[in-house]
């Protein structure tokens, strides 16, 4: 097989079969190679290939697409096969530095209608106003469309966020992920999952009388009328945490507002060094 060089910066480049014609949308135009030139040809064939075409004439299929030493060391997780972790020079440390805080996951955790969801906003916006980087990952939110195949079954409740909220905290933001999330074996295997010191679990304290006075949704109201089967305080349980970093309680219906329980755990990640590099 004569080999032909091409330089990197072309075009569309379409490919027959059998790779005897190369054909680029300024037509077919063989250009001289530079003495030890390499470049990567991208073909749309019926499988497409990573191919490495040398001076020497010499084509090398890479396994399963993958460029560069150690290729063939493929890894299966889970249902996923033939897949490699690919090192790349930014790593968390350097996104760290950039943002000047530190990623990690705050986890709040709590009955419907706790105030899970108004404790995220609020703290939300106070790093916001201190110029920290923060995402919030909503049980009711992601369901919508990321997670939208996913069920209220005890094998998908923390499935929900899990997916996600690991990568937002290697990114290097603060994420704030609040869902019921009523199992301890669940909590506990998000936070076996990140590295130390990552997890930091909000308990949201708050009796179940206070909640289902509340009830923001209507869903005690339909759970105690037998039209939602399986709803976490009614005829589903709630695993209240023991080791949670932070708790916030409210005992009566006269709580502190979303602010102040933000306040708290603003007061946590600056004691941590959490809202630095």
């Amino acid at each position: 097989m004569n080999t032909i060089g091409f330089k990197p910066a072309l075009p569309v480049i379409s490919g027959s079969k059998k790779l005897g014609l190369f054909s680029f949308n300024g037509g077919n135009q063989p250009i001289d190679f530079k003495p030890r030139g390499v470049c990567l040809i991208k073909v749309a064939m019926e499988e497409t290939q990573t191919l490495k075409v040398d001076v020497q004439g010499k084509v090398d299929k890479l396994a399963n697409g993958h460029a560069g030493k150690n290729h063939s060391h493929l890894s299966t997780i889970g249902n996923s096969t033939n897949i490699k972790w690919h090192e790349c020079p930014v790593e968390k440390i350097d996104r760290q530095k950039l943002l000047q805080q530190k990623g990690c996951v705050i986890w709040i955790t709590g009955l419907s209608g706790s105030g899970k969801s108004s404790v995220a906003c609020a703290l939300s916006q106070m790093l916001y106003q201190r110029g920290k980087l923060s995402y919030i990952l909503d049980g009711d939110n992601v369901r919508h469309g990321l997670n939208r195949d996913l069920s209220f079954k005890a094998e998908d409740r923390v499935e929900n966020i899990r997916r996600v909220a690991k990568l937002f905290a290697d990114a290097g933001f603060i994420c704030i992920a609040c869902l019921i999330s009523p199992y301890k074996r669940d909590r506990a295997a998000c936070r076996a999952m990140l590295p130390s010191g990552d997890f930091i679990e909000v308990f949201m304290d708050v009796p179940l009388r206070v909640c289902e006075d509340r009830d923001p949704k209507g869903l005690y109201k339909l759970a105690r009328a037998g039209k939602i089967k399986g709803f976490t305080g009614i005829d589903d349980p709630y695993e209240s945490p023991l080791d949670a970093e932070i708790v916030l309680q409210c005992n009566t219906g006269d709580c502190s507002t979303p602010c102040d329980m933000a306040g708290k755990v603003i007061s946590y990640l600056e004691e941590k060094g959490y809202l630095q590099a």
